[in-house]
């Protein structure tokens, strides 16, 4: 179902803080939207995507290891990318991200920075409510939502289950509903100094009664979400050819220092 024009993205924010500590040790030396998947950083497919759509504001949200996200500008001329420390990033959960963010939020797309997009129109910039993008599963373990005969949101499980849309961390927010987020993040993060949840626990929990979201349908193929080392082996072409060489020498010399040991 293609969305109705009513709301368009006017900017988007990209959470790329975290120390992505299930992906150690390679987040150890390279931040985790900037490990390479299929040749290229994941973030770059995120941001190419958003480009191919007219986005030409997009903010992202630093911190592990910030300063080799310092080119994305020069590589991205066209457009205006902001880069904006969080200085909670080794201390809260992404909840920090957005709240440093929150300034910037008006009719906007919100994404993680840790996955590859491979299909650049589940970006399409109108929408015709706030939202998730969402794909159906007949079972999984990751957030899953419940939906009426329109698609508006009744009920969301964090521990995943069977027969609904799994919820993936692509959002759309209208301008009303990103007045709201900024209200609650304030109250949350700063007031009540909750801060080891995400920042989605705000529209699907703890102020769930105060927004009306749909979702966004896509197909599981257009896009992966990379959250541990396993999910990164299961794509194809984690590595260069090289640097599976080079693995696999060092493996064999350390093996044969062993033995001469």
């Amino acid at each position: 179902m293609k969305p109705s024009k009513i709301y368009k993205a006017e900017n988007a924010i990209i959470v790329a803080a975290g120390v992505g500590e299930r992906l150690s040790p390679l987040t150890d030396a390279t931040p985790k939207p900037l490990i390479k998947v299929q040749g290229k950083p994941m973030i770059e497919s995120i941001i190419d995507a958003m480009i191919q759509n007219g986005i030409t504001e997009i903010v992202v949200v630093v911190g592990h290891l910030r300063e080799q996200f310092d080119y994305l500008p020069d590589q991205y001329p066209s457009v205006r990318i902001i880069l904006l420390f969080n200085p909670y990033y080794d201390t809260c959960n992404n909840i920090s991200s957005l709240y440093v963010a929150r300034e910037y939020l008006k009719s906007s797309i919100i994404t993680d920075g840790d996955m590859m997009i491979h299909n650049p129109k589940i970006l399409y910039p109108y929408f015709e409510a706030s939202g998730y993008c969402s794909s159906w599963a007949e079972e999984t373990k990751e957030w899953l939502q419940k939906v009426d005969e329109v698609d508006v949101v009744k009920s969301c499980s964090r521990t995943g289950g069977q027969k609904g849309w799994q919820l993936y961390s692509i959002s759309f927010w209208n301008q009303n509903d990103s007045n709201k987020l900024r209200t609650h993040l304030e109250e949350l993060f700063e007031k009540r100094k909750i801060t080891d949840v995400y920042w989605d626990d705000i529209p699907m929990f703890y102020y769930k009664q105060e927004y009306v979201l749909k979702i966004r349908r896509i197909h599981r193929a257009d896009l992966n979400e990379i959250d541990d080392l396993q999910e990164l082996r299961e794509l194809q072409e984690l590595y260069e050819p090289e640097e599976i060489e080079i693995r696999e020498k060092q493996r064999t010399l350390n093996h044969l220092k062993g033995e001469n040991l």
